[in-house]
This record gives C-alpha cells, sequence and structure tokens, in this order.
C-alpha cells in the first residue's frame, strides 16, 4: 500500500456498498492506487510549466528548467533571473509565475510543514495566492501530493464526464455542457450531489472515475 493510503481499502469498502454504480467502477480498477508525486514545490512548478502546452512539450521544457537550475529549490528558482527562464522555453508570463511560486516557498509564505494541521480549502486559499496556482492545480496537489482522502475537483473535465457517462439518469440535460468543455453551475451540482455518498472518501471515488476513462491527469 502506497504511503499515505491506509484509507484505501476501507474508502473502497464504504463507498461501493453506498452506491452500486461505484462499486463496478471499483472492481475494474481493483488494481490500481494514485502514487505520491513527490516535492511539493516541484509538483506546483512543473504544473505551471505543463499549462496550455502538450505533455511532451512540458517534459521538454521542464528538463531544460532543470538544467539551467542546477537544483529546483525555492531558493535556486527564486535567485534565477527571468531572462534565463525564459531561454528554457517559458513564456514571459510563466517565468513570472515560477518566479512568485519559488519566493512564496523561500519567504516561507507559503510553507508545507503547516499543512498537515491545515484543512484542504485553508491549504488551497493559501496557494492560490500564488500567481499563475488555480483551485484545480492545488486538489491535484492535494490527491497526488498530500494524498488527501476527500477531494472533489468540480472542475476537472475528467470527471465530469466519468460521471455524466456512469450515471446518466442522474446527469440533467442542461449539464450536458460537462461533455463538450463548459463546466457550468448544472453539472458542478449534479457532481456534488452523486458525489455526497462517497464522503468522506470523495479522493477515491474521484480516482476511480478517472480509471473508468483511462484519462489520470498528467503534469501535476
Amino acid at each position: 500500500m502506497t504511503a499515505g493510503l491506509d484509507y484505501w481499502n476501507r474508502a473502497c469498502e464504504q463507498i461501493a456498498t453506498a452506491d452500486p454504480v461505484m462499486a463496478r467502477l471499483i472492481r475494474a480498477a481493483a488494481d490500481t492506487r494514485p502514487t505520491s508525486r513527490g516535492d511539493p514545490f516541484q509538483t506546483l512548478a512543473r504544473s505551471i510549466v505543463g499549462q496550455q502546452i502538450s505533455v511532451k512539450a512540458a517534459y521538454a521544457v521542464w528538463m531544460r528548467v532543470v538544467a539551467a537550475a542546477g537544483e529546483v529549490t525555492p531558493a535556486r528558482v527564486s535567485r534565477m533571473r527571468l531572462s534565463t527562464l525564459v531561454r528554457t522555453g517559458l513564456s514571459q508570463r510563466k517565468a513570472e509565475y515560477l518566479k512568485d511560486l519559488a519566493l512564496h516557498f523561500h519567504s516561507g509564505a507559503v510553507d508545507p510543514s503547516r499543512w498537515p494541521q491545515m484543512d484542504d480549502e485553508a491549504i488551497i486559499a493559501e496557494l492560490v495566492e500564488v500567481r499563475g496556482i488555480g483551485r484545480w492545480t492545488v486538489e491535484m496537489l492535494l490527491i497526488f501530493n498530500l494524498m488527501r482522502p476527500d477531494v472533489l475537483p468540480l472542475d476537472d473535465m475528467g470527471v465530469l464526464r466519468a460521471m455524466a457517462l456512469s450515471y446518466p439518469e442522474r446527469w440533467p440535460p442542461q449539464a450536458v455542457g460537462a461533455l463538450t468543455g463548459r463546466i457550468g453551475r448544472e453539472a458542478r451540482a449534479a457532481a456534488r450531489a452523486i458525489a455526497e455518498p462517497w464522503r468522506p472518501w470523495r479522493t477515491v471515488g474521484t480516482w476511480y472515475l478517472w480509471r473508468s476513462l483511462q484519462a489520470v491527469p498528467v503534469g501535476v
């Protein structure tokens, strides 16, 4: 069992008992689990690098950032010139975002050592103050880095698409836009209602929805 996932089997049993659809999805991917994606600063830095570009392009730019920095740490990146970061293939804006992230970590404004005592919403509120970091990115951090058990990312297209496909009788016609790229109030409300029986293990339900599409998020 992956460190930090000691709740997983218990959560699967409880969700499967409460939700027959989820029981089927869990059985179909029973041998899969999320794995921790390591250092929080690097996780968030890679999410900035990967915004709005392909996975292949993001990897190439990230490797050039690593080469330029020598060591991708808050202290090192906070001292780098913007021009040096831009030469790695980052846009000017992304270079600024990466510097802002590094400065928040280096100054202690963002301090991962405090996170075990903070709830999910408090961590989200802290990190969205960093330029270039939005709620979805922090939710991916909560799931894949901090291994938090009750995260439901309502801005994740994969989650909403999987819900619409797996729960068609509960997905309202006015929320069909979630299948074509438009996430509205109706889609989020439907998703919250579907996931309510999974509490306090909505991360687990989210994982098996992704697996039903074979579409686990990348780049974070």
